[in-house]
């Protein structure tokens, strides 16, 4: 039996649910937890609310089959260990072939270490960073799964994740979130279940280029990005799982004459708050009996939209670079959210006609035109141009910070954001902070920051598919995910993979 609109209090104990279901449901021995949200709109009277399923015997999970392949295929290789190439690789093995997964980044471990290196001193490996790596982008960041989209897939998205050691939570919380440190962990496990059951895992390996014959894939060339050897793998489907970084990849795609096609985006600055002044702002008095704050705004306030974008609630801006000569920002999250700030990107939406001029590849154009000048802004050292709130609407020089500190690990370097950004966006973001400030106060904190530049809000181009997930320029070839134009974010970059996977599968009988 399920019932919904169970109520407690912040700071009561769970334990309390069962009893509540009773006076629903005589007899009710056992409940699952089914979504757990927090009613936050009367700050007098904050609750979590809840839907269970109840009943007298325990209630277990329910169990998944998925069809086995007739025909083992010659050879798979997915190309990419973020979500959408790790779920398409578990999925391919439930299924009965054996995939090979290439990735031009390290291990988890690796990109930890590699990560050091480059905050504390400033060398950039370029496939092995924030953006590339086991686990993809989304290793770096808070691990939010919460989506948009109603695709089926995502339920066993997060009874995967809890599988490989997720925490139960995410099945039934309204905003679900691992957090990067126990996401590394997760992924890890992910990828010793791929090699346990016959699958193959090859690190700093790069996909070079795609052959394809008489309109069919043939096989790929990869490049082992320590050594330069080459080799020619002869595959008869190649997943694109390559996340929305690999502009290197882009342009081989564009070489090869892959159709493809320029999407718009958006750009701009992480904006960084005392975690405390949010989560007042959100909770009131309640606030220490409740996780960190969040919060999602929306501003019409210019000609041109601004929102906020994965925001992370008690976490630190990090540096994202993953080319020389270019900074890139992005957010982070361990799974408490404790960390003394919280911060979210804050973005303007650009156009196409902003910077088409022709090219499929005119939005990298775009975006790396911005992470230089924020390189050279930030004193050529992969620091990151910052700007404080009051300064920043005013058009004034920032020459001391307030009580929000940078948590930017790679150092930062006062600058007018003006020598940065395009005007539009600076006009916008203007407009935008002080029209969220209406609904969030404190968001227009004068000591609050502005860190540039937030640039890989999505993929800049789109790799065209057909109705049975393949390139229309190469049978065999599967473009896939948040790279490819298809997803944004982990829950859907998952499940992406997760649908080329069955479409791989119901090729071969499966």
């Amino acid at each position: 039996m399920r019932i919904d609109g169970l109520r407690l209090r912040p700071g009561e104990s769970e334990e309390k649910l069962l009893q509540l279901a009773a006076k629903k449901m005589r007899g009710c021995r056992y409940i699952r937890i089914l979504k757990k949200s927090l009613d936050a709109r009367d700050k007098a009277d904050i609750r979590w609310v809840y839907s269970v399923e109840a009943d007298k015997q325990p209630i277990p999970l329910p169990a998944r089959t998925w069809p086995q392949v007739k025909r083992q295929p010659p050879r798979v290789i997915v190309v990419g260990s973020g979500p959408a190439g790790l779920f398409c690789a578990i999925r391919l093995l439930r299924g009965g072939i054996h995939p090979l997964v290439v990735e031009r980044g390290g291990t988890v471990e690796e990109r930890v270490r590699q990560n050091e290196t480059f905050f504390q001193k400033h060398i950039l490996d370029e496939n092995c960073n924030v953006q590339f790596g086991e686990g993809g982008a989304g290793t770096f960041s808070d691990g939010k799964l919460n989506t948009q989209t109603k695709d089926v897939r995502n339920r066993e998205v997060l009874e995967t994740f809890v599988q490989f050691g997720a925490p139960e939570e995410i099945l039934y919380i309204a905003k679900p979130h691992i957090g990067s440190d126990l996401l590394r962990g997760v992924v890890k496990n992910m990828r010793e279940y791929i090699l346990s059951q016959g699958g193959e895992v090859r690190f700093h390996c790069l996909l070079q280029d795609i052959r394809v014959r008489d309109g069919k894939l043939c096989g790929a060339q990869l490049t082992d990005t320590r050594t330069g050897d080459s080799e020619f793998a002869e595959a008869s489907e190649l997943v694109l799982a390559i996340g929305h970084s690999s502009r290197d990849t882009f342009a081989m795609l564009e070489r090869r004459g892959f159709a493809m096609q320029p999407r718009e985006f958006a750009v701009g600055v992480r904006i960084e708050h005392l975690r405390e002044r949010i989560d007042f702002a959100q909770y009131g008095a309640m606030k220490d009996l409740l996780p960190a704050a969040d919060y999602k705004l929306v501003s019409h306030a210019a000609e041109r939209t601004a929102f906020t974008f994965c925001m992370c609630p008690g976490g630190y801006v990090m540096p994202a670079a993953s080319e020389a000569g270019g900074v890139v920002t992005n957010g982070m999250s361990d799974f408490a959210r404790d960390a003394a700030n919280s911060n979210s990107a804050l973005l303007v939406q650009v156009r196409r006609s902003d910077f088409d001029r022709g090219g499929v590849l005119d939005g990298v154009a775009f975006q790396r035109k911005l992470e230089r000048a924020a390189f050279e802004a930030g004193g050529s050292s992969y620091a990151a141009p910052v700007q404080r709130v009051e300064d920043f609407l005013q058009g004034a020089p920032t020459r001391a910070f307030g009580e929000v500190l940078p948590s930017y690990a790679a150092g930062t370097a006062f600058c007018d954001l003006q020598a940065v950004l395009p005007g539009f966006v600076i006009q916008t973001l203007r407009a935008a902070i002080v029209d969220m400030d209406r609904r969030l106060h404190g968001f227009a904190s004068p000591d609050a920051l502005l860190t540039a530049v937030e640039s890989r809000f999505s993929s800049p181009v789109r790799v065209l598919r057909d109705e049975r997930l393949q390139s229309v320029s190469a049978a065999g070839v599967y473009p896939c995910g948040e790279g490819c134009g298809y997803s944004g974010g982990i829950t859907s970059s998952a499940a992406d993979g997760i649908r080329v996977a069955e479409a791989i599968c119901s090729a071969y009988g499966g």
